[in-house]
């Protein structure tokens, strides 16, 4: 009897061999796509091993990837913007089919009501990690050749894009701009590594708060980018908020309820806590709700989540790679630790995630643009 862990790698490899989408059918505003790379976290990593993600109606596979960079290949007809050739990154979620769902029919499916949504590579569609795909242009968002293979960053930049939004659209509620703000984020893993320099660009005062020693090569990156690095292995949250005060906004990017509700005591007055992270099942965990609830009341605190972007996201996320490759180009370049061929694909999804950014090279941009398409239309 083969083990799950065979079986798992059969799967995936099955997945990555996708029939190629015919040309000839292309429906009216459709274009086919060449998937250039793929990135890889750690919800692709919790599919791979059967603890999250379903299959499209009708099938048992589904194809993993939805942080991916893709070159147009064909359009159908009734395209407006987009042309072969065309640098984009396809969005995440398709919104759900209920008519009572306002979100959704507003194009915000990202806030979706009913949780029917459906999200290429993770549930009920399948993903980009294939040679070739096809898919709407409304959700394709046009990358600038300038980004080049950052462009894979864009989803997840996007989710952090989101965050800011969110937390701009709650600061009308002061009547007052601090010209000073402070930002903490938790964990230097690549969310934490885009929060960093989202923060610093728009003009706080940042920290990254994260286990690493306070001389290794993360506090290094984040140094590197003018936020300040402190380890939580030699310093306590006390610690914390003696050396930098409290903080306006505290983004978490770890995943780890434990550590994150922790640092609830650094949050400052009128203070915003972003949760990113999606913890996996684990027993509950003693905290101190009451000291929480009453901290939140009495200094007008607020907390929300940020998840699967939507489309202004998207491009807003592209606008802040444009600006990290001119305020910091070496540390943008760096975000991405590591780069793997398709075919190493199944081995690294088996293996536990080493908290730095890789990516699945699958093609080079403008390569076999006609080829492939010749091919595609038989």
């Amino acid at each position: 009897m083969k083990s799950v862990a065979a079986l798992m790698a059969e799967k995936v490899v099955c997945l990555v061999e996708e029939d190629r989408p015919d040309a000839r059918r292309l429906a009216n505003g459709h274009a086919l796509l060449r998937t250039l790379a793929v990135g890889v976290c750690g919800t692709d990593r919790e599919i791979a091993a059967f603890t999250y993600g379903s299959a499209p109606a009708g099938t048992d596979r589904l194809v993993l990837g939805h942080e991916a960079l893709a070159e147009v290949v064909q359009t159908g007809e009734g395209m407006v913007r987009l042309r072969p050739g065309d640098l984009v990154v396809p969005t995440v979620r398709r919104p759900c089919a209920r008519i009572e769902c306002p979100a959704c029919r507003v194009g915000h499916q990202d806030f979706c009501g009913t949780g029917e949504f459906v999200e290429r590579g993770i549930c009920g569609a399948g993903g980009f990690m294939t040679e070739l795909f096809v898919e709407e242009e409304r959700y394709l968002v046009p990358v600038p050749p300038a980004i080049g293979e950052l462009g894979v960053l864009v989803e997840p930049l996007s989710v952090v894009a989101k965050a800011f939004a969110q937390l701009d659209a709650s600061l009308t509620r002061l009547p007052w701009e601090d010209d000073g703000p402070r930002g903490l984020v938790l964990g230097a893993g690549p969310i934490g590594a885009l929060a960093a320099m989202g923060l610093v660009a728009n003009g706080y005062r940042a920290v990254v708060y994260s286990r690493e020693p306070d001389d290794g090569d993360r506090a290094l990156f984040v140094r590197s980018v003018g936020a300040d690095y402190v380890s939580s292995e030699s310093t306590d949250v006390p610690g914390l908020v003696r050396r930098h005060g409290r903080f306006d906004v505290i983004i978490e990017a770890v995943g780890v309820p434990e550590f994150a509700f922790k640092t609830l005591p650094a949050l400052a007055a009128n203070g915003a806590f972003i949760l990113t992270g999606i913890p996996a099942p684990r027993p509950a965990i003693d905290f101190d709700a009451c000291g929480l609830m009453r901290d939140f009341v009495l200094q007008n605190q607020l907390m929300f989540g940020t998840v699967n972007a939507g489309r202004k996201a998207y491009e807003e996320a592209v606008r802040m790679l444009e600006q990290f490759l001119i305020l910091f180009p070496d540390a943008a370049r760096r975000v991405i630790g590591r780069r793997i061929a398709l075919d190493e694909a199944p081995a690294l999804l088996r293996a536990a995630g080493g908290g730095e950014k890789t990516v699945i090279h699958i093609a080079e941009a403008g390569t076999a643009t006609r080829g492939e398409a010749l091919r595609a239309a038989g």
